[in-house]
């Protein structure tokens, strides 16, 4: 049934209708991608409470610029639902879940969900962003989805008086609207995308195995590019085990996309050892009488572990 409420909500109803097998699989496909997104969420805010989450102004960059994209998608959904746009509304949320969340953000998180130690900044504003993203992507779809996120929902706060239909959208502060810092992320994700095509090319020629396997050197021509990076680890947001940023002449034979001027990638392999916790390869693994295995950082949750 949801399925089917997809396909009225993502079609344009003033437009005439198309129905097949080619449409429905394509609905189907979404839903999924969607469902996937919030069990995701689901499966990483096991056991969050308020003790964990963490005020914004203490927040690392990436989940500022998350908030910022879900205060721009509020509007729009608000916005959308005023005036009936369902299209807009599913393919603005669509779109956030799929390239913002699952392709960005979780994909550079999950390593710091899995790995850091549970009292670290990084993990807690992980989760508190997680718990946010979730309660919105969550109500936003309630009158689309309405049985998934119900049940979506109800899985998170069991109980009978519970109900995602008795909820309204959650409240977006002001602080967080920051279309610098949206617009900042944009060029990132640029040049991210030519560091993954360097790695994409690496991995199909069996040069390596695993992005961590890798330590590019990304080359910029404008020096804006790389004061994009400032305060920022290059390295966590192309995960990959290290990365460096370089406004030297490229290598003539560097990686290249030619609708990113300006800016080419060089591929090199991560050296040290293997973190048998992280999977990173790193120079200080083995520097751990206790954890000869481990990096600092996994040595450093372990022993927080042990302790605890």
């Amino acid at each position: 049934a949801d399925i089917f409420r997809l396909w009225v909500a993502s079609s344009d109803f003033t437009q005439d209708l198309r129905m097949g097998n080619d449409i429905i699989q394509s609905n189907t496909d979404a839903y999924r991608r969607l469902r996937n997104t919030i069990r995701f969420m689901l499966a990483n805010l096991s056991g969050f409470d308020e003790k964990e989450r963490i005020e914004y102004a203490k927040m690392p960059e990436l989940e500022r610029y998350i908030l910022a994209k879900i205060a721009e998608i509020d509007a729009i959904v608000r916005e959308g639902y005023a005036k009936y746009d369902f299209n807009r509304v599913y393919n603005t949320v669509f779109s956030f879940c799929t390239n913002e969340l699952s392709a960005l953000y979780f994909d550079i998180r999950k390593d710091a969900l899995y790995c850091d130690a549970a009292s670290s900044t990084r993990r807690r504003s992980a989760r508190t962003v997680t718990d946010i993203a979730f309660r919105h992507v969550v109500t936003w779809l309630a009158p689309i989805l309405c049985f998934t996120m119900e049940e979506a929902w109800l899985l998170r706060f069991p109980g009978e008086g519970e109900s995602v239909h008795l909820q309204t959208f959650p409240d977006v502060p002001k602080e967080w609207r920051n279309d610098k810092l949206v617009q900042k992320w944009s060029r990132i994700r640029e040049l991210r995308r030519v560091v993954t095509g360097a790695l994409e090319v690496a991995r199909r020629d069996k040069v390596i195995g695993a992005s961590l396997e890798a330590g590019p050197v990304l080359y910029v021509s404008d020096p804006k590019d790389a004061a994009l990076f400032d305060g920022l680890d290059l390295g966590e947001i192309a995960i990959t085990s290290g990365a460096k940023v370089s406004t030297l002449a490229a290598p003539a034979d560097a990686f290249k996309l030619p609708e990113v001027e300006g800016v080419a990638v060089e591929f090199h392999h991560a050296e040290g050892d293997k973190c048998a916790r992280c999977w990173m390869i790193l120079p200080e693994v083995g520097s751990h009488p206790k954890h000869p295995d481990l990096c600092n950082r996994c040595s450093a949750a372990v022993d927080a572990l042990e302790t605890a």
